[in-house]
């Protein structure tokens, strides 16, 4: 056990959620990550916190500089949704537009490929 438990020194505890795994599991990339921050808020996390781990968390824990936040020089993979998710963590479902490396995306074309693979 760390020290830092025995001690009862709060500990910190890192929420990611999961990348979807394709090897014999019916899954489309994406969608699993609707469902599972449902899940993270039925399970008390706020929409904002359940939106840091799908988002900030995996980019630090991963040590992906590059990515989780909105800010100059970084790359640009954006979601525009109808809503709110920070308030409605539904609201990721209804996309509206689609972004990937500070291009738009037409996500009918997108769509498309994914089902060619």
């Amino acid at each position: 056990m760390p020290e830092a438990a025995k001690a009862g020194s709060p500990v910190t505890v890192v929420i990611l959620v999961r990348a979807p795994v394709r090897h014999g599991h019916p899954t489309t990339h994406g969608i699993s990550h609707h469902g599972e921050l449902a899940l993270l808020v039925a399970a008390g996390l706020a929409p904002a916190e359940a939106l840091t781990a799908a988002i900030a968390a995996p980019a630090d824990a991963f040590g992906l500089a590059d990515r989780g936040r909105i800010a100059p020089g970084l790359r640009a993979d954006l979601l525009l949704v109808d809503g709110d998710p920070t308030h409605d963590i539904t609201a990721p479902r209804d996309i509206t537009a689609l972004w990937r490396r500070g291009v738009r995306v037409e996500r009918s074309a997108l769509l498309a490929t994914q089902t060619q693979e």
